[in-house]
């Protein structure tokens, strides 16, 4: 938003959410959308984003779903 000058309420629209629930996500509240809305948002913004798949490195213990901003 701040690269392009503009605000929630706009940044809302872009992503077609109300502006309120838009301030709850920026605020942690990821239930609120889905996978595929949030990827969705994140194209909007000229992101690209990439999945990658690979085996957990201990046996026995559940993966793990890690973010990594470039």
């Amino acid at each position: 938003m701040a690269e392009r000058k503009i605000t929630q309420t706009e940044a809302a629209k872009l992503v077609d959410m109300k502006q309120p629930d838009l301030s709850k996500l920026f605020r942690g509240r990821l239930k609120l959308v889905s996978v595929e809305k949030l990827l969705r948002m994140l194209t909007a913004f000229d992101q690209d984003v990439e999945i990658a798949v690979k085996p957990n490195r201990k046996r026995g213990e559940a993966g793990r779903i890690t973010f990594i901003p470039a």
